[in-house]
This record gives C-alpha cells, sequence and structure tokens, in this order.
C-alpha cells in the first residue's frame, strides 16, 4: 500500500523534471520564455494584417505626379461631318480609348481628312517636345553648320550624326546645334515652317500657338532640344509633316465640314520652302532611321516606309506623346500627327505605335475597298462612245 501511494508522486516529479532539467530549472525556463501583453498584442496586429493582405506589409505605395488619366472616350463630343469616313474609321480604331487625339491630312493638298478629338487637335496647343528637332537640323543643314557627315560628341566616348541623332532623339546633339545655330536664326527657321502663326484657312476655333520673339531665359539649347516655350498645334505639326512629304509646299489646312465644301475644296499654297530639295534628303534619312531602328521603331511596317518624329515631355500634370509622319516617299497619301496627354504609359514610342496601326488600317481598308468595286462588263468596257 505505501508503494501503491508513492507512485503517484515518482510520477509527478518525473513530468516536471523534464526528464534532465531539474524542477526550478523548468519554472524558472517556462517563466522566461512566457508572453507578456505587449508581445502578445504586437503578434495579433501582424496576424490581423497577414490576414487582412499577405502582402501588406511589403507594398509601397508608388508616387505618381500625374494628374491626367491616360484613357478617355476621346471621340466623344466629335462631328465627323464631311470627313473621308474610310480614313476616320481608321484613325478611331487605332487611337481606341487613348487619352489623347489624332490628324490625318492628305500632304498634296492640305486638305484635313479626319480629327479624332477635335477640341484637343483643332483649340489648344502644346509643348512640341521633341518635334522641333527636324527644324533645328534643316536650319543648321542650310546655314551650312553641319552635313550629314559632321559628327558632334554627345558622351565621353560617343559622337553621332545628323541621322543617329534623329534616330535616337539625342537632346546634347540638338542643344549643340542650337548653340550654332543662335535664336535669331532658329527663330527665322521656326516661322519659315509656320510655327506661332495660324495653320488652317477658316477654322474658327484655331489658336496660333507660341513661338517667343527674344531667347526665353536659359541656354537655347533646352528650346531646340525639348522644345521648351513653345507652344504648337496639330495642325502646324501636320503642315509641317505635309511640306516633308510633298516637296517643300507649305498649305494651308483646311477641314472641309459638310459634302458640298468637300467637292468644292482648293488647295491653297501658303509658301514654298526656299533650299527644300537641296537639303531635306539628309534630314529624311534621319526620319526613316528613327521609324526603322529609333525611337519610333514600334511603328515600323515592311510593306510600307514611315518617315516620323517622336516626342515625349510633360506640362500641366501631364505627359505628352507626340509622334508627326507621313508615309509613302514616292506617293505620299497621309501625313498621320498623334498627340497622346496621360501618365505614365504616355511617350513619343506609344504615339508611334497608334499610327503605325492607322497606316496599316488605311492600307487595308484601301485594298478592301478596291476589291470591294464592281468590275465592268467586258462588253462595256470594250464599247466606244
Amino acid at each position: 500500500m505505501a508503494l501503491k501511494k508513492l507512485l503517484p508522486l515518482v510520477a509527478t516529479l518525473v513530468l516536471f523534471s523534464g526528464g534532465s532539467l531539474g524542477a526550478g530549472q523548468q519554472v524558472h525556463t517556462a517563466r522566461k520564455h512566457a508572453p507578456t501583453k505587449k508581445s502578445a498584442a504586437r503578434a495579433h496586429r501582424k496576424a490581423q494584417l497577414r490576414t487582412a493582405s499577405p502582402h501588406r506589409t511589403r507594398r509601397r505605395r508608388r508616387y505618381n505626379p500625374w494628374r491626367v488619366s491616360s484613357f478617355d472616350n476621346p471621340a466623344a463630343d466629335d462631328d465627323p461631318t464631311g470627313e473621308d469616313p474610310l480614313v476616320r474609321a481608321a484613325a478611331l480604331e487605332g487611337l481606341g480609348r487613348w487619352n489623347g487625339a489624332v490628324m490625318v491630312v492628305d500632304p498634296t493638298t492640305g486638305r484635313i481628312l479626319t480629327v479624332v478629338n477635335q477640341k484637343q487637335a483643332l483649340s489648344r496647343a502644346f509643348t512640341p517636345c521633341s518635334t522641333f528637332k527636324p527644324i533645328v537640323a534643316f536650319g543648321a543643314l542650310k546655314e551650312g553648320l553641319i552635313t550629314s557627315d559632321t559628327f558632334l560628341r554627345v558622351a565621353r566616348h560617343s559622337q553621332i550624326n545628323l541621322t543617329e541623332a534623329l534616330a535616337h532623339s539625342n537632346n546634347i546633339f540638338f542643344a549643340k546645334v542650337g548653340e550654332m545655330l543662335g535664336f535669331d536664326r532658329v527663330y527665322a527657321y521656326a516661322h519659315e515652317f509656320g510655327l506661332g502663326e495660324k495653320a488652317g484657312w477658316n477654322i474658327p476655333e484655331e489658336e496660333a500657338g507660341h513661338f517667343p520673339t527674344d531667347q526665353p531665359g536659359g541656354p537655347i539649347g533646352y528650346l531646340t532640344s525639348y522644345g521648351q516655350n513653345i507652344s504648337a498645334t496639330m495642325l502646324q505639326m501636320a503642315a509641317v509633316a505635309s511640306a516633308f512629304a510633298n516637296g517643300g509646299t507649305l498649305y494651308y489646312l483646311q477641314y472641309p465640314r459638310t459634302p458640298e465644301a468637300a467637292a468644292e475644296f482648293q488647295p491653297k499654297v501658303r509658301r514654298k520652302l526656299e533650299g527644300f530639295e537641296e537639303y531635306f534628303p539628309y534630314l529624311k534619312q534621319g526620319l526613316a532611321a528613327a521609324v526603322i531602328y529609333g525611337t519610333a521603331r514600334q511603328a515600323y511596317d515592311p510593306a510600307e516606309q514611315i518617315f516620323g518624329k517622336t516626342g515625349t515631355c510633360s506640362e500641366d500634370g501631364a505627359r505628352l506623346g507626340w509622334f508627326v509622319s507621313y508615309a509613302d516617299e514616292e506617293k505620299p497619301r497621309y501625313v498621320v500627327v498623334v498627340l497622346l496627354r496621360g501618365g505614365r504609359p504616355t511617350n513619343g514610342p506609344h504615339s508611334a505605335e497608334i499610327a503605325g496601326r492607322i497606316y496599316r488600317d488605311l492600307r487595308l481598308r484601301t485594298q478592301n475597298a478596291m476589291r470591294a468595286v464592281p468590275a465592268l462588263p467586258l462588253a462595256s468596257a470594250l464599247s466606244t462612245h
């Protein structure tokens, strides 16, 4: 009986001793690792955060300086009366829901074929960004300051020529060219191409944009490389691209708004650009290179050569993405100007991508329209009257 009474006591001592620790050590260790009220509360809060969002403790909010959305319904307030329906369909499809505008012009007549987002394209002016660089390049070529073989240093171990500078939109190259030209000559060539003046003929909502009459504060390189202190309209940039496409004729852009006005349309020449045929071929190489392997390569189409210049900068809480272009060297039919406004996705290469889609769509729609025209019966085709 005495042994039976001792067995529970021995078992209890063994349990508390942990097999190797004494009873005093086990109690001390348990007290040392017992959670306090603060640590228990902290563990509870962490568990709640993990339950609410597994990544919340690691996620950082990204600062967004842009106040303008990259997406919109750009054609919501447009009136397409008088426009070319085939061209408008391609422009609408290409732009989609991006916040921006598209203008398509016939460079051989100056007729505006379609405008998507008419309010933005016709009545507002924006910083032209790097799309001003071709005008600077033309002026420098004509003044004999550079040739196609002139190399300028743009980095410690890097020199490039005009073709590469246009292809990759090199700011240092065009800042140096601007310094060579000086403000007075830059001003003269900007106005020769129509900046600072209305480009349209009887377009009531058009504004003239702005080109400074005196050199702004700071180096002129900011103006000649970034387009700083300049505001240009899509009409003006479309007129410039039309002159590039047609061989140096600056047309007044006209926008027939009724079928009758379209039927009575007559081109109106504004002026001929002097020395264009001699110097533009060197400039054209850079515009082609930009599309083949440069900043506008997303517009590249092996079936059709596109010439163009991208531009990316920011103003008024929005990024701007320009692409000013024309296609088909032998028989240019279209000038396409795309201008996007928005946040991080907005830039010149993206505008070039949209323009590339528009050119491809125009080519396919034109081919399909030609196939849809019924052929005349053989007897009718051979008959004489």
